[in-house]
């Protein structure tokens, strides 16, 4: 089974950038859908964005998110991204990572559809 490991959270300043990184090991990543979600504070979890095995198909939670929130793989490395542009405070929240074994050609958005996750980067944004 993949495990998944998230990286690059930390406290910026609204309106800079961060990029997260989603690092898998074992298991097959390269047949896997990989979503972000994140969980604000006092908050339920929430989806961000999700792409799919290949990478050439991409969901995000909205259209509004797409300009700000980039995701995207490289297989080769294992590794999943999210670019996020243009911080804002509501920004803050603690990013997850997950994996859905799936070679479907559209990725998945509900996380009841994803059975791997890893353990979260907080990203913190000030004023």
């Amino acid at each position: 089974q993949v495990k998944l490991v998230e990286s690059g959270g930390g406290l910026v300043e609204a309106g800079d950038s961060l990029r997260l990184s989603c690092a898998a090991s074992g298991g097959d990543f390269g047949g896997s859908a990989v979503g972000w979600f994140r969980q604000a504070p006092g908050k339920e979890r929430e989806f961000v964005a999700s792409i799919n095995w290949s990478g050439t198909n991409t969901n995000y939670a909205a259209d509004s998110m797409k300009g700000l929130f980039i995701i995207s793989r490289d297989n080769a490395k294992n590794t999943a991204y999210l670019q996020m542009t243009s911080l804002q405070l509501e920004d803050t929240a603690v990013y997850y990572c997950a994996a859905s074994q799936t070679y479907s050609r559209y990725p998945p958005s509900n996380e009841n559809q994803f059975n791997v996750w890893g353990q979260g980067t907080r990203v913190t944004v000030s004023a």
